[in-house]
């Protein structure tokens, strides 16, 4: 059992770790930024450091600063929640190396599956089907051009970091494809600290189904089910459901 977690995110997915906390009777600790001084989980958590200004590449995204949370507060394990570094495999890494639990994947899982440029190299490569699009990383406007000539329009300009429906632009067409590809990736670089993109065929109402699978580092594994991730908004999910038929 954990002597202390430091929770490294805010609002509802902060909320939802405190609340695993509490019913765990393991202490807390909430990092956050100025702006949220006075939040809920704030308030709620044990123990709270400001790490940084409103920004959160000045605090959310800020290794340093979190790591000297952990040292004043002398927390073994970091819950990342999800977005942020969540899925940044160079910061689970990190937190190994100073002796502490990183509550997520193994380093070399996020890269495989966390980086979505990874994710689709390793589905390619088990022979699963894939959306057209880029085969790997578009680091310039002119190979944008070049994906968009050969796969077709529109197109969707996606952060290989992250998630939350972050760092998504959609191109209808050529003309549409500076502007979409340069807000992708400020938006990724400001969310995620990573302005890496892809690219491929954007689909307009596609059915968005996911299967949970939960597993612990003594091998035990289960699966949650079906559920229906189709209402969005802003690529966002608003609604999660059982799958119907």
């Amino acid at each position: 059992m954990f002597k202390k977690i430091l929770i490294t995110n805010r609002g509802d997915v902060a909320l939802r770790v405190l609340r695993a906390c509490k019913e765990m009777n393991i202490p807390s600790v909430v990092v956050h930024s100025t702006a949220d001084a006075d939040s809920m989980p704030v308030r709620l958590a044990d123990e709270s450091v400001c790490i940084g200004p409103p920004s959160s590449a000045d605090s959310y995204l800020n290794v340093p600063a979190i790591l000297s949370a952990v040292a004043i507060t002398g927390a073994d394990a970091v819950h990342p929640g999800v977005g942020f570094l969540s899925e940044n495999a160079d910061f689970a890494e990190i937190v190994a190396a100073h002796g502490l639990t990183f509550i997520g994947p193994e380093p070399h899982h996020i890269r495989a599956m966390g980086d979505k440029v990874e994710a689709k190299i390793t589905a390619a490569a088990a022979g699963l089907p894939l959306v057209p699009g880029s085969p790997g990383a578009v680091d310039t406007i002119e190979d944008a051009k070049k994906i968009g000539a050969e796969v077709g329009y529109p197109l969707l300009v996606k952060a290989a970091s992250g998630g939350g429906g972050r760092g998504m632009k959609v191109a209808e067409t050529e003309d549409d494809l500076p502007e979409a590809f340069s807000a992708a990736r400020s938006e990724a670089k400001a969310a995620f600290g990573d302005d890496t993109v892809y690219m491929e065929r954007y689909l307009g109402q596609p059915r968005h189904i996911e299967v949970q699978v939960i597993a612990d580092s003594h091998g035990n594994v289960v699966h949650l089910g079906e559920r229906e991730c189709s209402v969005q908004r802003r690529h966002q999910n608003i609604r999660r459901s059982p799958r119907q038929p």
